[in-house]
C-alpha cells in the first residue's frame, strides 16, 4: 500500500510539471482545529492537549489528528491531481506540528516548505503558510502585531505575511485569525474591525508601492462573508461588476448568501472562513495569473467537504466532524471546513 502511495505521490507530481499552463494553482486555507503536539509548553495555556490534561491528549490521538489532515489536504490535491501551491492554516501550536504534518506520506511529495512565527497567543495557537517552492518564490515573510486600541495589552495570533512571486508576477500572502465571539459577537466587534482595518491599511500600502502587486488575504475571521468588518471596514466586495481598482473581492459573499457555510452552530450555517483577492487578479490582463472558477462551478470561492468530514448521527449531524465533542475524543478532522480558490492563466 506504501508503495502504490508513493506511486501515485509522484504521478501527481509529474503531471503538474508538464500540464502547469493547462490547469489551475490551487490555493487554500483551513483551520486545523487545535493541532496541538503533546508536550506541555510551560510559556502558554496548552494544558488541556497533554497526556495528563482533560482531553488526554497522547501521541495515539495526535498522530490520529495528522493522519486526518493529511486524508483532506491530499483530497483537495487530487481534484486537481496536483498539490496546492499555498495552504494557509490556524489553530497550530508550532513549527513542530508543521513538520510533522508535511511530513505525512501522502504530503511529501509536495516537499511544502513553511512560513510560520511564534505569536503571543495565550493558548500558544498560531497561524501559518505551507508553500510550494517549485511554484510560489518566496523573497521574503514577516509577521504584525494586530493593534487593538482599546486594549493595548491584547493577545492573540499574528497576521503572518509572505510575498514572491509566481510565474514571474509579484503576490503578496496573509493569513488571519481573528478574535473570537467570545462575550458575543456586538460586544467582540471592535477587535475584528481593528483586524479589517489593519488588513486594509496594508493592502493599500503594498498596491500604492507596487499595483501590480496581487494580494491574497484569508483565514478564520470570525465573522461572516456578509459582515460589516469584513464588507465595509475591509471592503471585500461580494460582487465583481462593482470593482473598482486596489478593491478587495471576496467570493464567499455569494456563496454564504445562497445558504453554504464551513461551520455550524446552533443549527445555522457560517462561514468564517475567507479568502478575499484584490480586483488586480480578479480583472487581470490578458496572458496573467487570474482568479478562476473551477470546472463546472457556481461560484468563484469552493468549500471542501465529503462525507467522512461530517457527523453522521447524534445531536450534531450534519455538522463538521470534529476533533473533540468537549472532552470526548470524536477521531474527528475540524470544525471548520477548509476552502480554496484557484488561479490560472
Amino acid at each position: 500500500m506504501k508503495k502504490l502511495l508513493i506511486i501515485l505521490c509522484v504521478a501527481m507530481l509529474s503531471v503538474g510539471a508538464v500540464y502547469a499552463q493547462e490547469k489551475p494553482y490551487t490555493i487554500v486555507f483551513y483551520n486545523l482545529e487545535n493541532l496541538f503536539d503533546i508536550y506541555d509548553d510551560p510559556e502558554t495555556n496548552d494544558g488541556e492537549f497533554t497526556p495528563d490534561g482533560v482531553k488526554q491528549w497522547n501521541e495515539t490521538k495526535y498522530q490520529k489528528k495528522l493522519s486526518n489532515m493529511e486524508r483532506v489536504l491530499f483530497d483537495i490535491a487530487k481534484i486537481q491531481r496536483d498539490y496546492p501551491i499555498v495552504i494557509g492554516v490556524s489553530e497550530i501550536e508550532n513549527r513542530s506540528v508543521l513538520e510533522d504534518l508535511i511530513s505525512q506520506p501522502s504530503l511529501r511529495g509536495a516537499n511544502y516548505r513553511i512560513c510560520h512565527y511564534d505569536s503571543p497567543d495565550a493558548r500558544g495557537v498560531d497561524v501559518a503558510f505551507l508553500y510550494r517552492a517549485d511554484v510560489f518564490k518566496l523573497e521574503g515573510s514577516d509577521n504584525i502585531k494586530l493593534v487593538v486600541e482599546e486594549l493595548p495589552n491584547f493577545r492573540t495570533r499574528d497576521f503572518v505575511t509572505m510575498w514572491g512571486t509566481i510565474e514571474g508576477e509579484p503576490f503578496y500572502f496573509l493569513v488571519s485569525h481573528w478574535p473570537s465571539r467570545l462575550g458575543g459577537k456586538e460586544a467582540s466587534a471592535f477587535k475584528r474591525e481593528a483586524c479589517a482595518r489593519q488588513i486594509r491599511e496594508i493592502k493599500d500600502s503594498l498596491l500604492a508601492a507596487n499595483p501590480a502587486t496581487k494580494v491574497v488575504v484569508m483565514g478564520d475571521f470570525n465573522d461572516d462573508a456578509t459582515d460589516s468588518s469584513i464588507v465595509h471596514t475591509m471592503g471585500a466586495k461580494g460582487k465583481i461588476k462593482e470593482l473598482q481598482s486596489g478593491d478587495f473581492f471576496n467570493p464567499y459573499n455569494q456563496m454564504l448568501r445562497a445558504g453554504l457555510g464551513t461551520l455550524a452552530y446552533q443549527d445555522a450555517w457560517n462561514l468564517f472562513d475567507n479568502i478575499c483577492v484584490t480586483e488586480n487578479l480578479v480583472n487581470a490582463k490578458e496572458g496573467e495569473l487570474r482568479l478562476v472558477k473551477g470546472e463546472g462551478m457556481k461560484y468563484w470561492g469552493n468549500i471542501f467537504s465529503r462525507p467522512y468530514m461530517i457527523q453522521q448521527e447524534g445531536q450534531y449531524k450534519g455538522y463538521p466532524l470534529r476533533t473533540f465533542v468537549t472532552n470526548n475524543f470524536q477521531n474527528g478532522f475540524s470544525d471548520h471546513f477548509p476552502v480554496y480558490i484557484y488561479i490560472s492563466k
